[in-house]
């Protein structure tokens, strides 16, 4: 069932806009790989360049060894589930999940083992003789991905399919839905534009911005090692911060508008006195108020308990503000207005140059 997914120097134009200008990449048998980026950056666009809804300017998509370019949108064996889950309003779900099956021409009895079998996968099967007026939305949605699947497809395609419901309900199936592409092991295109939604469901993600592909990775490779400064603010939360690159001899450092110094063992192609963009994450950035060597230094401004996790915002000598999140401890909260010294977890920031284009990071 699965099928590997190759695209080579994919272009798509409207007219004289350009939404993707040079597009390649492969996508592995029965992986979850996911397009993730912001609204207009391409990634529902070439969803439907490889469904065959869209038309191909330039490049070569392939199914296995099979080219699809020119090949209608029937006969590509996929599944489709759309963001306004597309059901028939006018069929029960037992028929709306038939309908592919009964389009293949399949015998009564197969239409209703499929049926039944994928009713039961999404757990639908005791609503099977109501009317989609009749579901909620994640109930509809269930049925969108029950007929999407029971065609049995070489590659499933979704385009932002949680985004029409509420926050619990997306966590829900969101877990479902990668539940049962493991399970099938089908090979899964995924839209959307929520990389929390991103990072829990997927193999492996392509950040988009502007038609052209930031970075593939798996999540913890694009939120630990981003390629640039676009992929490190669109994945999760970041702190941004001015530095110059120290070198000498063999040891590399980096040093922070108040002076604070530290000392990067993986940096690679830095010069002495470079200018650089530093990435810390809020979880890389720890107070740290019995600091006796250099640190960077703040303000508490406010601060926000989480359970688990206390978030504080605090502003930087230099003016700029900083976020931290830190584990919530038994006594108080660190209250507004204190001063705190801060200092980086090393082997975790990200350094980038000055334009935030290239990591400097090995």
């Amino acid at each position: 069932m699965d099928v590997r997914i190759t695209i080579n120097d994919a272009v798509k134009k409207y007219g004289d806009f350009v939404a993707i200008p040079d597009l390649s990449l492969e996508i592995q048998p029965g992986e979850f790989f996911t397009l993730l980026g912001p609204s207009g950056c391409g990634k529902t666009t070439l969803l439907r360049m490889i469904a065959g809804f869209n038309s191909i300017e330039g490049g070569k998509f392939y199914f296995g060894e099979r080219l699809i370019n020119d090949l209608d949108p029937s006969k590509r064996n996929i599944g489709m589930v759309f963001q306004n889950y597309a059901i028939f309003p006018h069929l029960t779900v037992r028929k709306n999940v038939a309908f592919g099956l009964k389009n293949k021409k399949l015998p009564k009895d197969q239409i209703k083992a499929k049926t039944d079998e994928f009713m039961a996968l999404m757990k639908i099967d005791e609503y099977a003789d109501r009317l989609p007026e009749k579901l909620s939305g994640g109930q509809q949605q269930r049925v969108a991905l029950a007929r999407a699947l029971a065609i049995e497809p070489e590659v499933l395609l979704m385009d932002e399919p949680l985004s029409n419901l509420d926050a619990k309900l997306r966590v829900e199936m969101r877990t479902a839905i990668k539940e049962i592409q493991n399970r099938l092991g089908i090979t899964t295109v995924y839209v959307t534009h929520d990389q929390e939604e991103a990072m829990a469901v997927s193999d492996r993600i392509a950040v988009m911005n502007l038609g052209v592909i930031q970075q593939i990775g798996t999540p913890k490779a694009l939120y630990q090692r981003p390629a640039n400064r676009f992929v490190a603010t669109f994945i999760g939360r970041t702190n941004l911060m001015d530095a110059i690159v120290k070198v000498s001899g063999a040891e590399k450092c980096i040093v922070f508008n108040n002076g604070y110094t530290v000392k990067m063992d993986n940096l690679t192609d830095v010069t002495d006195g470079q200018k650089v963009c530093v990435s810390v994450r809020p979880e890389e950035l720890v107070i740290d108020t019995t600091s006796e060597g250099g640190s960077l230094t703040g303000k508490v401004l406010y601060s926000t308990f989480l359970g688990l996790n206390t978030h504080y915002v605090v502003e930087l000598s230099d003016g700029t503000r900083a976020e931290i999140i830190q584990e919530s401890q038994i006594d108080d909260i660190i209250e507004n207005g204190t001063e705190v010294k801060m200092v980086v977890k090393a082997e975790k920031i990200n350094v980038f140059t000055e334009d935030g284009e290239k990591t400097l990071v090995k």
